[in-house]
């Protein structure tokens, strides 16, 4: 079963000084979730809502078949992109 945890924007909270409660359950969730995603330096640019944004339409590529290849060899990589012009 896949969870989806919604935390809203800190900044927001402070600027309009709401109390937010988060179940004990939801809460656990979201730590662990926070200790499960250890980003590394340098790999920052990977998270950037335009990367991410890219990643799911590479990945609706790859659901729906619109993919080529694999190929066995650049030879045929090659002779494929030249059929593409």
């Amino acid at each position: 079963m896949n969870q989806v945890v919604t935390i809203p924007n800190p900044k927001s909270l402070e600027r309009e000084r709401e109390l937010v409660l988060i179940p004990k359950k939801e809460y656990e969730a979201f730590n662990a979730l926070k200790r499960a995603i250890q980003i590394r330096k340098g790999e920052e640019w990977f998270w950037t809502p335009e990367w991410q944004k890219k990643e799911f339409e590479a990945d609706m590529a790859i659901r729906t078949g619109k993919i080529s290849g694999p190929f066995s060899n650049s030879k045929k990589l090659l002779l494929f992109l030249k059929k593409k012009r």
